[in-house]
């Protein structure tokens, strides 16, 4: 799942856009002035986020530093490889769902692109981006020469983006809302809170969904950026998106479960609590992968587990999750670059 970057997509269709006409042949609307308030107060979110990430460092630095590199080096090759066999299984369901945001966002677009194309496309940008972070620049780039070769625009390419950043929200809404009100009582105990608050909050993240599925039910909607417009997908669609965000949050949970500590006592659905927790406070410091932020979550809810073991099992998730297909990421897009230039020049060549 992307941890960070996904509420950028917003600001990937307004910079990709205005290249092109709009989605829906109307003419281009006068772009308004900018906001002075949006202006003025802009530089906010980006000290929040820095905060965000400064505290979880200094949080983080606090938590390891009475672990010794022998204790880190033993727990991180302490898995089996039942366990490793198990974390690149949902590595590969979670990125599977990953290519299924690019389907669909395709199909409400009513665009026809081979799935092979979708999947090459889908998965190398998540990986890359996911690593490398700015994923404006790195997503957006990789999707651009692969669609562009399909015949798709900037404008219709910053469309599927955000499409598919409502099909990531759908998921994390409808998993964080159900985890928190089945574990409410465990997740009080583990995250120092109350159960009554791990419930309304459970309770809001649900009708939050709910809401917007019933909002976009009852008429088509759209979303504008200055000249530039998107229409929303309706309850089938969106239906289909929340059950695809499911899938990939809970895949990726499950691929740093397995790889905790043998004897872990904390349920699977506790857990996808905590590491949507963590995964969306990753989000918010604007890290790449969340990273520091999301490991000094996961280490604070998960106090009651020897340190070094979590530690351990939070590197070897970054290696199977970020790292592995980062490398395998790269070797496609190679691949995929000789096998269009050769086709390229046979094509020159022919008589």
């Amino acid at each position: 799942m992307n941890f960070a970057g996904q509420q950028k997509q917003i600001e990937t269709a307004e910079a990709l856009a205005p290249e092109a006409s709009p989605i829906d042949g109307s003419k281009p609307e006068a772009v308004p002035a900018k906001s002075g308030m949006r202006g003025r107060y802009a530089w906010l979110g980006t000290i929040a986020s820095l905060a965000i990430l400064a505290g979880s460092l200094f949080v983080l630095w606090k938590l390891v530093e009475t672990v010794t590199w022998a204790e880190m080096h033993a727990a991180f090759t302490g898995a089996s490889a039942k366990q490793l066999g198990f974390a690149f299984l949902f590595v590969g369901v979670s990125y599977l769902f990953l290519t299924c945001y690019d389907a669909l966002a395709l199909r409400q677009l009513k665009l026809k692109v081979p799935y092979r194309t979708t999947a090459l496309a889908s998965f190398t940008s998540y990986a890359v981006s996911f690593t490398l972070g700015f994923p404006l620049l790195t997503a957006g780039t990789i999707r651009y020469w692969i669609y562009s070769s399909k015949g798709l625009g900037a404008a219709k390419i910053a469309a599927l983006t955000v499409i598919a950043g409502f099909t990531f929200w759908l998921g994390m809404g409808v998993v964080l809302g159900l985890s928190l009100i089945v574990e409410a009582g465990q997740l009080a105990a583990l995250t120092f809170t109350s159960i009554a608050l791990n419930q309304g909050v459970g309770f809001g993240a649900l009708l939050a969904v709910v809401a917007y599925l019933l909002w976009v039910s009852l008429k088509r909607r759209h979303v504008r950026v200055k000249s530039w417009r998107l229409e929303l997908p309706g309850a089938s669609v969106s239906l289909s998106q929340m059950v695809v965000g499911i899938g990939d949050v809970c895949a990726a949970a499950a691929t740093l479960y397995v790889l905790l500590p043998a004897g872990t006592s904390i349920g699977f659905t506790t857990f996808v609590a905590i590491y949507v927790l963590a995964a969306m406070l990753g989000i918010a410091s604007n890290a790449p992968g969340g990273i520091g932020v999301f490991e000094a979550t996961i280490l604070l809810a998960l106090s009651s587990l020897p340190r070094d073991q979590v530690l351990g099992s939070l590197l070897l998730f970054r290696v199977c999750y970020y790292l592995v297909p980062f490398v395998i990421a790269l070797a496609m897009l190679t691949v995929y670059e000789i096998v269009k230039r050769s086709r390229g020049a046979r094509t020159r060549g022919a008589p």
